[in-house]
């Protein structure tokens, strides 16, 4: 089919592609997925007209494109992106218009348009090692000129992965038929599987696209239907041709064909938006409050942008078997695991209306400045969420995000070799740096510099530069930000830096006022980062105090200006306490000495406690524990803070502790206070378990359901009689059943408290359960039986004799992937670890002779024996073993070497923090007046 007459030729797009060359804040160029190597940039798009026809039955699709494009410098190439799997059939070039000055030196100029002329093609061919189609002109194309591109192709529907254009299947239960769809998944770089084109985000034009269908089925894109022609060559086929998008990146083309039904709405706004939501026919009912969300989550985001919906219509799917880990933003077309648009939150598709306008409407220029896109697409769909007051677990946000980058980026070594750990955990990061300007500049002078970014770029792309430009317009318009302060300055200190700081205050009570100062945040030992002394921040010091408690006001008191320290005037006394970064205003924690720590733990103890709203206990505690296990507060204040959840029953507030139970649990199970830690978990959590009961109530909250069953997880582990009694009685169930190999009856929160608590009889009975698992069930249920069989026990000879079986016996019902399991799962408590370095101690030789040509097993075997340790007790069994098998260790050699090192850290860990955990914890069980289970 012929390009359409009416598709312009939009000389604005190759000027902005060509002149928008200055560099942004750039976030992991040097990890990114994808590559950087850009087309070249001699001719560049202004406009296509696709046609597909596919044959979901047959697999496979044709199709043509049409590209106007236009030439920037004179060449014989034209240089496209395609799939290594694409066939081009037909390549052909026409000229439409000759340059500018041609057509001045033409007598027809002043009469007619010139007519298009033929250029030859003297060769098409895939680029070796490169996602590129050369075509290959035989005389040169002269700048200025705009050409016609045709291509003809064919490709196959992806079958197995939901990307590219794919289909799948699904039963018609009425008719018992199998019935198929097609649909695209373009994001990020994957149009170019689909058809020959400019696939670059920075290309951004229209595109008219036409389908070719069954006349039983449906074809929906991102317009609305144009016209509807029979096929001449083929029975009930005909073509659909869609109305011309607006400029758009070829990431945002989106196409179902289906013979899906649908529920359709009128939206009122500037464009009578028409909303349908499509499902298989008889799934269709599940999701009758879709249309609520949509309109809500509509309302909330056209009011933030002070910019209607962009596009006349929204198709919304539920896809049966969608295989994409994440649902799809086309422009106009949404796509979504059924579970995922019938459940009853709201965020998955809060997420993806956002990217209608950060992603569509104004797009990234590169890759790079993609992950800024994502991390705004994170803030603002966390904001209208929470502005939805929606009663779900997302009410969690912040604190999920923070606690988690907290840990990443305080190791001594971030995200490991990790690129996607790095991705994530950064965008995390950004999220909460846009988080904090809401916050700190307002959030109507944050809503304005959005207004403004989006007005600017819309239809259009941008760079990260122009987000924070136009935030730093906003705020200095609205007076909310010194002269000399640009927000660019103030997110550069945080995204690029793979850091966080902590902030220090240190109050001087005699002058009322205090110091306050900065420097990495490292919660892993040793503290040797090189440079960490160059490393500071733009950091905003938002203070409440306690004699004008006020935690509405975020507005910064000052701004730490990549400061190493600073000192605020005018506090109050020594009576009251003050609290800088409440609601974790900014992604940093915060230190005090200790008279305001021992006020803030006092006050929170009190009837005022619910004057500090429940982020900021939240953070409190997070803090103080976190502060003390990388040894920069002292562990009693760090559990005097953990008092006031005697009275606590906020989900939030409660979130810290259990993180707090494992890895402080985790860190001393080796030694002889662990027992008096437990007896304190049991006390902690046992009235909190009560009160919630033991089962669900109707209607209740996420955060409350969450709560129990961290309690009761929690207390199973610390061995609270109830629990294990009740997993007993359900393991018992198994136990007793005619054919116990054919399934599992018993719920998976009940198998570890048995394997931990309970009898030989039980274990034996879960260790048969491997030995005889049949093949036709699922192989992870065996999977998750072995690794609570290793990981569970507390008994030292269940541990021992699971081990004789797996590595001396050899009897052929565990292989290598078995037993390197059991070492990994040995590795996560004391009695593991040490059950497994005795093991080896003793049957060294054995071991030795059966590992000798299976090295990543002795490896492993090695690194779980050897460096867990966390005690000087532990530190001279490994240094004993080195010295008596020195010459031995063979390819595990720096395992141990590096293991000493580690363990001497935790040594001086444990020397330093075990005394004082254990002088609390005796002091807290005399007032409680318990005793240490045996």
């Amino acid at each position: 089919m012929r390009l359409l007459s009416n598709l312009l030729v939009l000389g604005c797009v190759v000027s902005v592609y060509s002149a928008r060359q200055r560099r942004s804040i750039d976030l992991i160029a040097a990890h990114s997925l994808i590559s950087q190597e850009k087309l070249p940039q001699d001719v560049t798009p202004n406009g296509y007209h696709l046609t597909l026809q596919p044959f979901p039955i047959y697999g496979y699709f044709v199709g043509t494109v049409r590209i106007n494009v236009t030439v920037q410098q004179d060449t014989r190439e034209i240089v496209l992106h395609t799939h290594s799997s694409m066939v081009v059939l037909d390549t052909a070039v026409s000229q439409i218009q000759p340059p500018a000055d041609e057509i001045k030196n033409t007598e027809a100029a002043e009469s007619e348009q010139p007519s298009p002329s033929s250029l030859a093609v003297e060769s098409t061919s895939k680029v070796a090692k490169k996602p590129w189609l050369a075509i290959i002109l035989q005389n040169e194309a002269k700048s200025g000129a705009i050409l016609e591109v045709f291509l003809r192709f064919t490709g196959s529907l992806f079958n197995d992965t939901s990307e590219g254009l794919f289909r799948n299947s699904y039963i018609d239960p009425l008719t018992k038929e199998t019935k198929w769809f097609v649909s695209t998944y373009m994001r990020p770089n994957l149009a170019r599987s689909v058809f020959p084109c400019f696939d670059e985000p920075a290309y951004k034009v229209p595109m008219v696209i036409t389908v070719g269908r069954h006349k039983s089925m449906v074809a929906v894109s991102n317009m609305p239907l144009e016209k509807t022609e029979a096929m001449e060559d083929w029975k009930d086929w005909v073509w659909d041709t869609f109305e011309r998008t607006p400029p758009m990146a070829t990431f945002s083309i989106g196409i179902v064909v289906s013979e899906f039904s649908y529920l359709s709405y009128n939206i009122s706004n500037e464009n009578d938006l028409e909303l349908k939501v499509w499902a298989r026919p008889d799934y269709i009912v599940a999701l009758t409050n879709v249309s609520e969300k949509v309109m809500r989550s509509l309302e909330i985001l056209e009011e933030l942008w002070e910019t209607p919906y962009p596009l006349p219509k929204l198709n919304i799917y539920a896809l049966p078997n969608y295989q994409a880990t994440k649902a799809a933003d086309s422009w106009g077309v949404l796509l979504f695991k059924e579970s995922e648009l019938s459940g009853k939150g709201s965020w998955h598709i809060t997420q993806e209306l956002v990217y209608q306008w950060l992603g569509a409407l104004a797009t990234p220029f590169w890759w790079n400045d993609a992950h800024i896109n994502n991390a705004l697409v994170r803030f603002i769909t966390a904001y209208t969420t929470l502005k939805m007051d929606e009663n779900e677990t997302f009410n969690n946000w912040p604190m999920t995000t923070l606690y988690s980058i907290y840990y990443e980026f305080s190791k001594r070594y971030p995200h490991g070799k990790s690129t996607a750990i790095k991705q994530d955990s950064t965008s995390a990061k950004t999220e909460l740096v846009f988080r904090m300007l809401n916050y700190t500049l307002g959030e109507s002078t944050f809503k304005r510099g959005l207004q403004r970014f989006i007005d600017d770029r819309k239809y259009k792309t941008f760079f990260s530069d122009d987000i924070w430009l136009c935030l730093t317009e906003q705020a200095k318009f609205d007076e909310k930000l010194p002269k000399t302060i640009t927000v660019n300055e103030i997110a550069a200190s945080w995204i690029t830096k793979d850091r966080l700081p902590v902030v220090t205050v240190r109050r001087n009570y005699d002058e009322n006022s205090a110091t306050i100062s900065q420097r990495v945040y490292l919660r892993e030992r040793p503290h040797d980062v090189p440079d960490q002394e160059k490393f500071v921040w733009w950091i905003p010091v938002v203070l409440v105090r306690q004699d004008k408690l006020n935690f509405h006001n975020s507005t910064p008191l000052v701004w730490m200006k990549r400061e190493r320290e600073i000192k605020l005037e005018h506090l109050p006394g020594k009576e009251h306490f003050v609290i800088v970064n409440p609601e974790e205003i900014g992604p940093f924690p915060v230190n005090y000495d200790a008279t305001n720590w021992n006020m803030l733990a006092q006050y929170l103890c009190s009837e005022n406690r619910t004057k500090i709203p429940v982020h900021t206990r939240a953070k409190l505690l997070h803090d103080a524990w976190n502060l003390a296990y990388a040894g920069d507060l002292s562990f009693a204040t760090a559990l005097n803070m953990t008092l006031f959840l005697k009275n606590e029953r906020e989900y939030l507030a409660w979130d810290p502790v259990f993180t707090l139970i494992d890895h402080i649990g985790k860190h001393i199970d080796s030694s002889s206070v662990h027992k008096k830690f437990q007896t304190y978990v049991r006390l902690l959590l046992t009235p909190l378990y009560e009160e919630l009961g033991n089962e669900p109530q109707e209607g209740e909250s996420d955060g409350r359901a969450h709560l129990r069953s961290s309690s009761k997880i929690f207390l199973c582990q610390a061995g609270y009689k109830p629990c294990i009694e009740e997993a007993q009685t359900a393991f018992r169930k198994w136990m007793q059943s005619t054919n116990p190999d054919e399934g599992n009856p018993v719920a998976n929160q009940y198998i570890c408290p048995v394997f931990k608590w309970g009898t030989q009889e039980e274990w034996d009975f879960g260790l048969q359960r491997i030995v005889n698992f049949p093949t036709s069930r699922k192989q992870n249920e065996r999977t998750y039986l072995l690794k609570t069989l290793a990981g569970c026990p507390n008994d030292a000879s269940k541990i021992e004799r699971l081990l004789n079986i797996t590595v001396l016996e050899q009897n052929g019902n565990f292989t290598d992937n078995d037993v390197y399991l059991i070492f990994s799962m040995l590795s996560g408590g004391a009695n593991g670890y040490t059950s497994l370095f005795n093991f080896l101690r003793k049957n060294w030789d054995v071991i030795k002779v059966r590992f000798e040509e299976k090295p990543h097993l002795w490896n492993s075997l090695v690194t779980s024996a050897t460096t867990v340790f966390k005690t000087q007790e532990g530190l001279d069994m490994v240094s004993e073993l080195y010295v008596e098998r020195q010459s031995e260790f063979g390819t595990a050699d720096f395992v141990i070497e590096k293991a000493l090192r580690n363990i001497k850290e935790e040594t001086k860990w444990s020397n330093d923090n075990l005394p004082v955990i254990e002088q609390w914890l005796d002091g807290y069980l005399r007032v409680n007046d318990a005793v240490p289970a045996n």
